[in-house]
């Protein structure tokens, strides 16, 4: 794995701008960065990306079951305890998911290690899928890159086809797409999610989160007081377990995506417990609740919200010092803390790799980098190709 400078297109921002790529840059700071790129070899995709997510993938199912049979552990979850059965219910009923991202350490020679799950609400897909295969296409087309240059991305192909499966399903009913108001990047990545679901055919509708209703029956509403019966939400289980309207979920009669087990798998107390029940596996770092004994005696480690989000409320430390805090609204519902491993460094950027699944299937590579230790929402999104 080498980082390779390149010539940016000239015309990308225009680019941007014709195919509705709104946050490449923000706050004045770049988002997307094409002067660069990562270079894998196809081993590396396949035996050092790709099979370990799949097999994380399944050891978070485990989790997930073991937790789901726990009272401990759906406390330990911080899972609202007149949730559990609604959880419990959408597991048995095998509820299906669309996606998610697992990010990992990884440089290339030592095993990836995984960072943490982002199996709920996972952002970076338009930019993963369509603009970074784009920017491929062009490079290539331009003499800047070989024909033979790939790159690991089945996400768009393979979202189409899982939501004409879904759709199956659910005959002729319409998906409803939702997130909040106030992010940009939010709703591009629900945008493109809607484009995905036209494509595979099915009927879609969109409405705010803020927008949603509540009809005498107890059902949810879009802004046309239509019941929402399929819905995918940007928008994380444990803040929605915690509205004022998290009492009609029980009369919502909604089929959610993601469904509501992932509430389990994206919740960062499943970090420790997969290091309980799968020791010393190669691709995973000691990780522990802060109050169990065992968790000082990390003298370097990343202490973690179990709700943290975008890198908020995460601390670095290593031998006794502070490297980095993020400030934030998370950390009343307790910590965990996990073995700091060094993220591969190129010149002043920290280097992170998230990887995709598509139901169930690994799907493609998001690269971020940031100057700082702690990946966030705002870290640069570098393009990569495979070329051996």
């Amino acid at each position: 794995m080498i980082q390779v400078p390149i010539t940016p297109r000239p015309n990308w921002k225009n680019l941007a701008d014709e195919f509705g790529f709104r946050f490449h840059t923000l706050d004045g700071e770049p988002y997307w960065m094409e002067d660069r790129y990562y270079q894998f070899s196809l081993k590396q995709i396949e035996e050092e990306l790709e099979a370990p997510t799949a097999e994380l993938h399944e050891m978070s199912l485990e989790a997930v079951e073991r937790v789901l049979k726990d009272e401990v552990l759906l406390r330990k979850f911080q899972i609202p305890e007149d949730m559990w059965d609604l959880i419990v219910s959408s597991w048995k009923q095998k509820a299906p998911s669309l996606y998610g991202r697992l990010d990992f350490s990884y440089d290339g020679k030592q095993p990836a290690k995984l960072l943490e799950f982002n199996s709920d609400t996972p952002t970076s897909l338009y930019e993963a899928s369509f603009w970074q295969w784009l920017w491929l296409e062009d490079q290539v087309n331009a003499g800047k890159l070989p024909r033979r240059a790939d790159q690991f991305n089945l996400i768009q192909e393979l979202m189409i086809q899982r939501m004409a499966t879904l759709g199956n399903y659910q005959p002729g009913q319409t998906l409803h797409f939702s997130c909040c108001r106030d992010s940009i990047e939010d709703r591009d990545t629900v945008q493109y999610l809607e484009d995905c679901a036209k494509e595979a055919g099915l009927k879609i509708s969109f409405v705010y989160i803020e927008d949603i209703g509540v009809n005498e029956d107890g059902e949810f509403t879009d802004l046309d007081d239509n019941p929402i019966r399929w819905m995918f939400k940007l928008y994380p289980w444990e803040f929605m377990f915690r509205e004022e309207y998290a009492a009609y979920l029980k009369t919502a009669n909604v089929n959610w995506l993601e469904p509501m087990w992932k509430s389990i798998s994206s919740n960062k107390a499943i970090l420790p417990l997969l290091w309980e029940m799968f020791p010393n596996h190669p691709n995973l770092l000691p990780a522990y609740f802060s109050d169990d004994p065992k968790a000082a005696g990390l003298t370097n480690f990343v202490k973690k919200p179990i709700f943290s989000r975008e890198g908020s409320n995460i601390s670095v430390h290593r031998g006794g010092e502070l490297l980095q805090h993020e400030p934030g609204p998370y950390g009343e519902e307790g910590y965990i803390v996990q073995q700091y491993t060094q993220l591969p460094r190129f010149g002043n950027n920290h280097m992170l790799i998230g990887s995709w699944l598509i139901n169930d299937e690994p799907a493609g590579l998001t690269i971020r980098e940031d100057v700082g230790y702690i990946t966030k929402d705002t870290s640069m999104f570098i393009p990569h190709i495979i070329l051996d």
